[in-house]
């Protein structure tokens, strides 16, 4: 087979079109169809890059034999990753960036408006690594993200990071979990510096199911009108202005 019948098979079995692997390579639809037609030969980075899309050896691509004397284990692995590997990108962007990309497979980056990959980089973002203002992913940072360790001002997960956390374990300005750490923490183990709600609580103000422990206030139990009125003025004498907004949320679910 000749490098442009190779090219033209690879990118069925991958199911390109010419239109969409031209936008992929930054190249014209005219290139992809000279290339495949063996009446022009791509440059070497492009034909690089054509080995990375479809996961071949430049030996393949480059001599006459279909095999390329590429030993059967290696041929069945590759055979393995382009059967697990899925790229497309939309030929539309937004400052410099597709509108969307995906990119699946091992090691595999994507990145766009909307990122589904591997490693994926984005307004939404989806991935096992995922970065993105909406990101969702095993590890999740972003403004609101989500994952099993997840990062963001508004943060759930397992394991979980934020200005406003929801977890399993959880750490913030307001944490809501199992285990509850932060300035306002609710939670099974709730451990706060002003305010902490759940079965064992910790901190200036507790209140807990069955055990509290706190400097200013603290009660087991339920709570009565005259608690929560005094709870409130606590709170407004001992919580600094910057922390008003977590402050008038704690209120709000008293």
């Amino acid at each position: 087979m000749t490098l442009g019948e190779k090219l033209s098979k690879l990118r069925r079995e991958n199911n390109y079109t010419q239109e969409q692997l031209a936008g992929i390579l930054g190249v014209s639809r005219q290139s992809i169809s000279k290339w495949e037609s063996d009446s022009a030969y791509p440059e070497t980075e492009k034909l690089l890059r054509l080995g990375e899309i479809y996961n071949c050896s430049m030996d393949y691509l480059l001599k006459d034999k279909e095999t390329a004397d590429v030993p059967v284990s290696k041929t069945v692995t590759l055979n393995l990753i382009k059967m697990t590997s899925y790229e497309r990108k939309s030929k539309k962007s937004i400052c410099g960036l597709p509108l969307w990309h995906i990119n699946i497979g091992y090691g595999r980056k994507a990145k766009g408006i909307i990122a589904v990959g591997f490693s994926a980089k984005g307004i939404i973002s989806f991935g096992l690594f995922s970065l993105g203002i909406l990101s969702f992913g095993v590890l999740g940072i972003g403004i609101f993200a989500l994952g099993s360790i997840a990062l963001g001002l508004l943060a759930v997960g397992a394991v979980s990071f934020g200005v406003i956390a929801l977890g399993a374990v959880s750490v913030a300005v307001v944490s809501v979990g199992a285990l509850a750490v932060g300035d306002f923490s609710v939670g099974a183990m709730a451990i706060g510096k002003y305010f902490a709600y759940g079965d064992n609580a910790r901190a200036l103000i507790a209140i807990g199911d069955t055990r509290a422990a706190g400097s200013l206030f603290q009660k087991a139990g339920e709570l009565t009108a005259s608690d929560i009125a005094n709870i409130k003025g606590l709170l407004d004498e001992n919580v600094p202005v910057f922390l008003l907004w977590a402050k008038e949320l704690i209120k709000g679910f008293l």
